[in-house]
């Protein structure tokens, strides 16, 4: 076996899927940066990793909360109303000074990676509720419950596919639901000739929440992955995401180099 500690603070990335990331709990999501759900704000913790023939196991200790950071009102890409995050509520009396507390365990089959995580403490997606500030302008004011949530990843390489499936159950006081995430990638080599990769997405992710359902509650996501291969690691996903009950449509595209 081997062990590891770590302490400070860390971005941690849990998941698969591309288009939500479902079992991504720890650390808070930078909105002010961007709206994808890639950027993240540092995370307080004691991190403890055994590795182990039977698998390697995350334990940690989330010491203090982050809320989210959202866009003022001259700010881009910002919700309709301004969030006012001076006005901020927790279920918790203890507030940001709630001590959350993780689980995750991994383990490789064959072709397959898999994982089953656990976390208790407060949720890093605020719900919101509409008010006024001391101007008496309309705004937003977070509200962050505390939640239980059960997680399972897992991706099977299979020659050129990628299968991919994310799995979630949550409850808090106000809602108790499951939700997932689940679809495949398959890749073509050096298209006509080139060093450039395609790979092809599609994803469906589904959840039953009777109520104030979140984006994803039965929805498509098509895309395609362009992987250049060059020195700056230069890499385009592009799609779009149709929500199958309201036939509305979303497009996203991203890149890196």
């Amino acid at each position: 076996g081997n062990d590891e500690w770590r302490v400070g603070i860390d971005s941690v990335f849990w998941g698969v899927t591309e288009s939500q990331h479902l079992v991504d709990v720890i650390n808070q999501i930078d909105l002010v940066e961007g709206i994808d759900g890639e950027d993240k704000l540092g995370q307080p913790m004691i991190h403890y990793t055994t590795i182990q023939d039977w698998g390697v196991l995350h334990a940690f200790v989330l010491t203090g909360f982050r809320e989210a950071t959202f866009h003022a009102e001259q700010g881009r890409l910002r919700f309709p109303l301004v969030v006012d995050t001076s006005q901020t509520t927790y279920e918790s009396s203890d507030e940001e000074s709630h001590i959350d507390y993780a689980l995750r365990f991994e383990r490789n089959l064959g072709d397959t990676d898999f994982a089953l995580s656990w976390f208790d403490g407060t949720n890093r997606d605020a719900s919101f509720s509409v008010g006024f500030d001391q101007d008496g302008q309309t705004v937003l004011i977070p509200f962050y419950q505390q939640i239980t949530q059960f997680g399972l990843d897992l991706q099977s390489i299979i020659g050129d596919w990628i299968w991919k499936l994310e799995m979630i159950h949550r409850n808090s006081e106000a809602d108790s639901f499951t939700a997932a995430t689940g679809g495949f990638e398959y890749t073509f080599y050096g298209i006509a000739g080139s060093a450039i990769d395609l790979g092809t997405l599609v994803e469906y992710s589904w959840e039953d929440r009777a109520v104030d359902a979140g984006v994803f509650d039965n929805d498509l996501f098509a895309g395609a992955r362009f992987a250049f291969n060059d020195v700056q690691s230069t890499e385009v996903l592009a799609g779009f995401i149709v929500d199958i009950d309201k036939q509305s449509q979303s497009i996203r595209v991203e890149a890196s180099r």
